[in-house]
């Protein structure tokens, strides 16, 4: 398997477009995290909503447990202070659940904003690269061959652009159906620089 053509515009072509991918991915990685970041923010008034909350209800919760111990009338004093530290509490929860809506809408929006162009990239640029790094490899191994040769001339006949078979001249097809060494080079080298390879396997 070739990851580069040995073609040097083909491989310069290549390259760039491998960088601007990785650098494609790398900005929206970097945006995902920017919205994830923005979105979080959302939740600091529910985190202080917890703190002050849980700070309220233990403090009531402490003072009542001082008050009940009063003599003869600590038990009705206490009441109060076990009522506001259960509202208190129920505060602190509110400002949890506050919190735990906020960082499931965060990842949400994160996975949101990702998803579109990293299936871009998974979908659509990594199978064409893929395709042509199994191509490629293929094409190189069997090139030196005849019978290899003879196959990559094939392929040029059934894939390459009328207008360019008929540079190789208008009876390219039959010449090929004759066996003609000549033609099947020519029609052989044709799909090889379709490919970005070259016939020696030098680059150039």
């Amino acid at each position: 398997m070739k990851l580069y053509a040995e073609r040097i515009p083909t491989a310069i072509r290549q390259l760039l477009t491998d960088i601007a991918v990785v650098i494609w991915v790398y900005l929206w990685i970097r945006a995902g995290l920017w919205v994830h970041a923005m979105v979080e923010k959302l939740a600091v008034p529910g985190q202080k909503l917890e703190s002050a909350g849980g700070g309220i209800a233990t403090n009531l919760a402490d003072a009542g447990s001082k008050v009940d111990r009063v003599p003869l009338v600590g038990d009705q004093l206490v009441k109060p202070f076990n009522g506001a530290a259960d509202a208190a509490r129920s505060i602190a929860d509110a400002g949890h659940q506050q919190e735990q809506i906020v960082d499931q809408m965060a990842l949400v929006l994160t996975i949101l904003a990702l998803s579109v162009p990293l299936a871009l990239v998974l979908f659509l640029w990594l199978p064409l690269r893929l395709r042509w790094m199994r191509r490629a490899g293929v094409a190189s191994s069997v090139r030196s061959e005849p019978a290899g040769r003879d196959l990559l001339a094939l392929r040029a006949l059934a894939s390459q652009p009328l207008d360019e078979l008929a540079r190789l001249g208008p009876d390219i097809a039959q010449s090929w159906r004759n066996g003609d060494a000549d033609a099947v080079d020519a029609l052989a080298e044709l799909e090889l620089k379709r490919l970005g390879l070259t016939v020696s396997g030098r680059r150039r």
